[in-house]
């Protein structure tokens, strides 16, 4: 008989959150953990790597669903039975966000070429910001996962492995006037806004945070920053800068831990002898 613990074979349910069903959004929200929780495991099978999107961050706008893959890499002298994995946000005793196969639906494992010892579980996971998720869930990420050798070994592991995930921003540009004499000023203004996760397919603005004023000269191909400004009050930016020569001016976000990065199309100025 398997040596994992019975609460693991339990199937993960999901549940509304009470704060998500007063505020009005679905949330993908705590499921019940069983109160057997600290990493354990019998024997030599090892988790060898556990990843989510190939190690990228997932990055989500207010409505469209995202299908990335959950991977569990782990090794056992007798070889890998199956696996089980799902993703969680907060704490392992009380998340406030989850999704991914649960623990009692197996994970796809392929032995690795040429090995008897070692195995790749995959999952493919479909997340929908506005069904799922709250904007407090963007951020680090968990990957739970437990996994079985054909000689009864095992391990769980609360905590195999982290990825961030991140709410998607958009940006504007508008600079004028259009067109602007040589050596003239350009007002290059625009917003930084962000998705609303579980709010309709919102996107609310971004401030106090920093964003890059670049240009591009016509006929090249790469912008260079110019200045750096605050973002304000819903998101909103503006400044001021020389107009030296015809081409296009934009904004740039690198993004944070919550938020993806973005950048607004350039606008182009067409710059006139003085």
């Amino acid at each position: 008989m398997p040596r994992r613990s019975a609460v693991f074979r339990l199937p993960v349910v999901l549940r509304r959150s009470a704060v998500a069903a007063l505020s009005g959004a679905l949330v993908l929200s705590a499921f019940t953990v069983p109160s057997a929780h600290a990493d354990s495991g019998d024997g030599d099978t090892q988790v060898l790597l556990a990843v989510v999107n190939a190690g990228q961050p997932v990055v989500l706008g207010a409505m469209t669903k995202k299908t990335v893959t959950l991977s569990i890499s782990a090794s056992d002298n007798s070889g890998i039975k199956d696996a089980y994995g799902f993703l969680y946000h907060g704490s392992f005793d009380n998340p406030d966000g989850s999704a991914g196969p649960g623990s009692d639906t197996p994970l796809t494992c392929t032995p690795v070429a040429g090995s008897t010892t070692t195995s790749t579980c995959t999952a493919e996971v479909t997340i929908d910001p506005n069904a799922m998720l709250i904007n407090a869930n963007a951020g680090t990420w968990h990957i739970w996962t437990s996994v079985d050798a054909n000689d009864f070994d095992y391990v769980n592991k609360d905590s195999a492995g982290t990825f961030l995930m991140k709410r998607a921003a958009r940006l504007t540009a508008d600079a004028t006037p259009e067109p602007v004499a040589a050596g003239g000023l350009v007002t290059v203004k625009g917003a930084l806004t962000r998705a609303n996760w579980g709010k309709g397919g919102t996107y609310g603005g971004y401030a106090g945070q920093s964003v890059k004023l670049q240009f591009r000269k016509a006929g090249t191909t790469g912008y260079h920053t110019v200045k750096t400004v605050t973002s304000g009050a819903d998101g909103a930016l503006t400044a001021k800068a020389t107009a030296a020569s015809s081409g296009y001016w934009r904004w740039s976000f690198t993004g944070t831990d919550t938020t993806g990065p973005a950048s607004a199309p350039g606008d182009y100025v067409p710059v006139t002898a003085g």
